[in-house]
Formats: C-alpha cells, sequence, structure tokens
C-alpha cells in the first residue's frame, strides 16, 4: 500500500519540481496527485514501497534543511545588499500607506465586532 511521502499544497513549483528531481536521483518509486479542479484534494507525493519509507523521508528531510539554509542565506544577502529592507524602515518612507492599512484593518474589526457589542443595548 502506497504512503504519503510529501504533502504538495502550499509547496511552491521550485520546491516541488527540488523533491521530484531527488526522488528520480535515488531511483525511488513513487507516484503523485493534484488537487483537483477546486483545489480541495491532496495534492502528494506518494511512496509505493512502504520499505523505502525511512530512508527517503530521510533523504528528503536532509533537502529540506539544505533548502532552508540557502533561502536563509539569501535572505540575509538581500538584506544586507538593501535589496530587502526591514518593515520599520518601509514605515518610515512610507507612513501614509501604514495609517491607511492601519485604518483599514481596525474598519473591519469594528464591522466585525459591532453586532457584539450591541447585543446589550
Amino acid at each position: 500500500m502506497a504512503k504519503l511521502l510529501f504533502r504538495l499544497n502550499g509547496v511552491s513549483e521550485e520546491e516541488a519540481d527540488q523533491i521530484r528531481e531527488l526522488l528520480e536521483q535515488h531511483d525511488v518509486d513513487f507516484y503523485e496527485t493534484h488537487a483537483g479542479r477546486w483545489g480541495i484534494s491532496l495534492a502528494a507525493i506518494w511512496l509505493r514501497n512502504n520499505e523505502e519509507f525511512d530512508e527517503v523521508r530521510q533523504l528528503i528531510l536532509e533537502s529540506q534543511q539544505q533548502r532552508q539554509i540557502t533561502l536563509r542565506a539569501e535572505f540575509e544577502e538581500k538584506l544586507r545588499n538593501g535589496d530587502i529592507q526591514p518593515w520599520p524602515q518601509r514605515l518610515l518612507q512610507r507612513p501614509t500607506d501604514f495609517i491607511a492599512v492601519a485604518l483599514g484593518i481596525g474598519f473591519i474589526i469594528a464591522l466585525m465586532l459591532w453586532p457584539f457589542l450591541t447585543i446589550f443595548e
């Protein structure tokens, strides 16, 4: 019986391709299911041979850890180069956007709470 190996819901295509390539490099017998037309089914990679599960799962975990290290290093490099600005700096550059968003959020919260606040009147 097949065993769930890796969920693809919410995973970027680049990351999914990396996992597929890893499995193909190690000659792992797997198949894939898709989320379907409305995106409510389970998109995943399934392992056909249950005996390989622990070994293959370890391969994927190592790959994910390496991907995390690489992406974090890229992010920190962009932060150092000034390609990405921290949110306080963006706030100081565009305070009107921050105020508008804060007012919008406050308005939506007020609309959501209005029925509960007027129930005792």
